[in-house]
This record gives structure tokens, C-alpha cells and sequence, in this order.
């Protein structure tokens, strides 16, 4: 009995029937579906649930649609006024809570310190909110005079019914040379917050992309689809991006501004980092405007020389390539520097990666060159695609809770649509071997026999620490003290606690250094939660 209780000696399989052993049997067999150990071989790759509501009752790790439509996608614009439209609680849940960082640009506009909010009370809930909204439009144009207005819809305002899009057509009208629109995010809309992410970009591509047509100067444009900015990052791949002569166009929608997203139809690639938070936008690019998209990593920096020999290979220019190649030469050299001092000490430690985004992905590159293991990791609000491939999207079953997000129907531009490349150079480069809107997903990444888990909760977090003792847990704020309580370092990656930037290279020796700290700190081992000391309840589960 006591081998059992070394990680070593728990099977995959076994851990997954421990983690379902406490839940009662209809809750078992829902959670069973989204818990996988990983078989993927070269031709297939198992099924996982996901994408799923959370079973009511479990303490999900999940944000909500106002969040990722609020907090993650507009969040990180520099010079456009996002209005809550609702109580004051939801504005304060979503400002600078993600650590955007930006660069007010020579014109310094920057609204992101500010808590923009109609703060509605009980007496706006009961005899509606628009009146209210219409002032705070208003006061906001008087003030700053921006280029946009956006508004944001948070729960009571669905419930009550307020139509934030005719006061936003209304207010547009009115004030004429400010673009004002809103957003039906209610954070009980979707699933997660994936669907406000959605629900943000179609009214970003509806209301923006496309509506200022002046040239954009540089060579090798390209849209940075699904990069935030946290702690910097943005700023190390625009860095990195110049020094290799690549312009990039627009970020979406880390450090962005209103005619970032206005003139993203200028690029000639759209190069995804986030795909669950944005793919939709590229294929929409593409049918609209004729932007092809690929792929990319920039988290790691084995990855982030990829991404740019993909972006150089795309292009097909030499000199553009051969710059590329002394570029990760030269940046390459002190992050081997880095690699060599930390690696003997991180060599064969262990970490679990559950992450929103793309994250629980990425990061498994940076853990790689470190010598560690992910043995287990999963997302907060993916869809299978995002695990398995985008080759099974044709096959996934649109539910009730999809048919909630508006899908954009979208044709070429009569005018603005070109295509970057001829079909035979596209047929060139696809015959060899160069992937156009393909992603393979997290699955055929991890190795045999590793936990995949979709919607980790707060039992199932504490019960993997308990069985495997990793090394380090990597998740949102929600979990960082719960697990750090139990002796475990916690490395926040929704806002990087206060680190960063991770990203390419200079991101990547940083992320070397941090987790060398971390894992190698003494100071867990006499971490001890009050209740493991002193003991006051007790419980059994009602059906026990």
C-alpha cells in the first residue's frame, strides 16, 4: 500500500479513476469524457469532451463571456473606451486585471488605467439602463474625444433587456466622427469566455477591419492574430519582427490601436498565435480580403526560430531569409547561455500546464528546452479542435450553446479583396511541405500516456498535487494560493505574476531564470495550509 502512494507508481488510467472516485455517478461519467490519457498515435488522435457547460456544483477554473470579451480581447486597446454597461463589479473584475502592457504611441492616447461604467443601480435594473448609457457616451466623448466608444453588455443588462446596439447606432450618429458599437457579451451567453472572444471579434471585424484604406508602409506585412501583450510579450515579438525587416500590420490585440484594427486588411500574412481565441478572424481575413494565415509560436525559442523561418519561407524573398537566419543566429546565443547555466539544475523535473488559450500548449516548448516533463495539462475554454487538429471541425456537432454566438457570414470585397499569392504558388509551397490554417492541436504534442484534462476544477487540481508532486503547476490566479498551499510552486500565466515578457528570445532566457528560481526553492517544502495542522471540520459527502 504505501508504493501506492509514490507517483511512480500510479498508472495514468489509475489516476484518472481516482480523480472520478468522489463524484457522484451521472457527475462520474459527464467529467470521464473530458479526462484523457493521451494514446494519440502518428494516424489518430483520441477524443476528448470539450467545450462543454460546467457541471453545475463543481468549482470551475473558468471565466465568463463578459471576461473574454471585455478582459481579453478589448481589453488591450490603448485608444478606444470600453463602457460597462452594468453594476460597477463587473468593470472593476475586468480592469488591468491581465497586465496588457502597451505603448501610448506619439498621439499618447492610453484609456486602459481607467474603469470606464454606467455603475447601474437597483433603480436602473428596475426602470431600464439607457438613459444612463447614452449620458455616459456622452461624458466619455466630451472628455477624451477617442476614435471609438465600445459597450460592453454584462448579465443584468441582458436580463432587463436594454438595447445597447440602437443607443450605440444612435450615439454614432449623433456624435458623427466617433465610432460607437457595442457588444451582447452577457457573461452567462456562452460556455466560457471563448464566446466572448468570438462574440468581440465578429464586432470588431464587423465594425473596424477594413474602414480606413491608406497604405501602410514596410515590407513583409503581416497581422499578429491572437497575441496579448502580457508583460511585454508583444513588445519582444515586434522587437524580434523588425530586427528580421518584417512589418507588422496589427496585433489583435495586444498593444493595438483603433487604426491597427482598421488597416489589418493591408497585410499580406496573418500569422496566428492564439488559435482558440481567433482562428474565426483569420478565416475571415482570408475569404475577405485574401490574407492567407499560418501557425505560429512565439512562446519558446527553438519555436520562435520557426515561426520566423515560416514567415521568411512565405514570403520567398532570400535576402529576407538569409537576414532572418543571422537574426536567430545572434539572438540565439545568449539564450543558449541561459539554456546551459539552468538546465543541469531543472534536468527531469515535472510540470502541469492547465491554461487558457494556447498556453497550456505553448509553454510545454519552453519546459522542453528546460529538460522538464509536462505530465499533465489542459484549457480552461477549448474546443476539441484546439486539442485534436482543426481536422475535425468539419465533424463537431454545433450544440445549443454555439448557436448562441452569432456566426458572420462573410464573401470577398468587391473592391478590397486580392489574393496574396497566385494558386501555382500556393500549390509551390504546400507541395513542399509548407502548412496554410493548419494546427495539429496539444494532443500529438504531449507524450504517451500523460493526463489531457479539459475544465480542471478545484478538487481535481489539488488531487493531481497530492498524487504527482510536480516539480511546478502553472494555472490562473484563482489556483495559485490553493496550490501553493499545498507545497507546490505556482506559476501564474494568465498575468505572469508580475514577470515577463516569456516570449521569443529574450522572453525565453527570462522564463529559464524564473523557473530555476522557482523549482529549485526550498522555502515548499515547509509550506503547510493551517488545515493540515490544525484540523477543525470534518464531513462526508451525502451519498457516500
Amino acid at each position: 500500500m504505501a508504493a501506492k502512494n509514490t507517483a511512480a507508481a500510479w498508472t495514468a488510467s489509475a489516476v484518472k479513476e481516482e480523480l472520478l472516485k468522489k463524484y457522484p455517478p451521472k457527475v462520474a461519467r459527464k467529467r470521464a469524457a473530458s479526462i484523457l490519457v493521451n494514446e494519440a498515435l502518428e494516424n489518430s488522435t483520441p477524443e476528448i469532451q470539450a467545450n462543454v457547460r460546467t457541471i453545475p456544483g463543481v468549482i470551475t477554473m473558468r471565466g465568463c463571456t463578459y471576461a473574454g470579451c471585455k478582459g481579453v480581447i478589448m481589453g488591450p486597446t490603448r485608444d478606444i473606451v470600453n463602457i460597462v454597461h452594468g453594476p460597477i463589479g463587473c468593470s472593476f473584475y475586468a480592469w488591468l486585471t491581465r497586465r496588457n502592457q502597451t505603448d501610448p504611441g506619439p498621439d499618447g492616447q492610453n484609456y486602459m488605467p481607467y474603469a470606464f461604467s454606467t455603475d447601474m443601480q437597483d433603480s436602473d435594473i428596475i426602470f431600464g439602463g439607457e438613459k444612463k448609457l447614452k449620458a455616459a457616451i456622452q461624458e466619455a466623448y466630451d472628455l477624451f474625444h477617442p476614435k471609438g466608444i465600445c459597450v460592453f453588455a454584462t448579465c443584468p443588462v441582458g436580463l432587463i433587456g436594454d438595447d445597447i446596439h440602437a443607443v450605440s447606432r444612435e450615439m454614432k450618429e449623433k456624435l458623427g466622427d466617433c465610432n460607437v458599437f457595442a457588444f451582447s457579451c452577457e457573461g452567462y451567453k456562452g460556455v466560457s469566455q471563448s464566446a466572448g472572444h468570438h462574440i468581440a471579434n465578429n464586432q470588431v471585424f464587423r465594425h473596424l477591419v477594413g474602414t480606413e484604406d491608406r497604405a501602410k508602409e514596410g515590407e513583409y506585412k503581416i497581422n499578429l492574430l491572437g497575441e496579448y501583450n502580457i508583460g511585454g510579450d508583444g513588445f519582444e515579438i515586434d522587437r524580434v519582427l523588425k530586427r528580421c525587416g518584417i512589418t507588422n500590420i496589427a496585433t489583435f490585440s495586444g498593444n493595438s490601436s483603433y487604426d491597427q484594427f482598421a488597416t489589418a486588411h493591408k497585410a499580406d500574412l496573418s500569422c496566428v498565435m492564439c488559435h482558440r481565441s481567433i482562428n474565426y478572424v483569420a478565416d475571415m481575413l482570408e475569404t475577405k480580403y485574401g490574407i492567407p494565415w499560418i501557425k505560429v509560436n512565439f512562446i519558446g525559442a527553438e519555436a520562435t526560430a520557426k515561426s520566423l523561418r515560416k514567415i521568411g519561407q512565405y514570403f520567398g524573398d532570400k535576402a529576407l531569409q538569409d537576414r532572418i537566419e543571422a537574426v536567430i543566429a545572434e539572438e540565439m546565443a545568449p539564450v543558449k547561455a541561459a539554456q546551459a547555466e539552468v538546465r543541469p539544475r531543472t534536468q527531469g523535473k515535472t510540470a502541469m500546464l492547465f491554461v487558457g488559450g494556447s498556453r497550456a500548449h505553448h509553454y510545454q516548448e519552453l519546459f522542453a528546452e528546460l529538460g522538464m516533463k509536462t505530465i499533465a495539462a489542459g484549457y480552461e475554454f477549448a474546443h476539441r479542435d484546439d486539442y485534436e487538429g482543426r481536422q475535425v471541425i468539419p465533424n463537431l456537432k454545433v450544440d445549443a450553446d454555439s448557436r448562441n454566438i452569432e456566426e458572420i457570414e462573410v464573401s470577398a470585397d468587391p473592391v478590397a479583396y486580392k489574393p496574396r499569392k497566385s494558386a501555382g504558388e500556393m500549390q509551390g509551397l504546400e507541395e513542399s511541405g509548407f502548412a496554410f490554417k493548419d494546427y495539429d492541436g496539444m494532443i500529438p504534442d504531449m507524450d504517451k500516456g500523460s493526463l489531457v484534462i479539459d475544465d480542471l476544477n478545484q478538487y481535481e487540481a489539488e488531487k493531481l498535487v497530492e498524487i504527482f508532486k510536480p516539480d511546478i503547476f502553472c494555472a490562473g490566479i484563482k489556483e495559485k494560493y490553493s496550490i501553493q498551499k499545498l507545497g507546490i510552486p505556482m506559476k501564474q500565466l494568465h498575468s505572469y505574476d508580475y514577470g515577463g515578457p516569456y516570449a521569443g528570445f529574450k522572453g525565453a532566457a527570462n522564463f529559464y531564470r524564473e523557473i530555476d528560481r522557482m523549482v529549485n526553492s526550498r522555502v515548499w517544502s515547509y509550506m503547510k495550509a493551517p488545515w493540515q495542522e490544525n484540523p477543525e471540520l470534518s464531513a462526508t459527502y451525502v451519498w457516500e
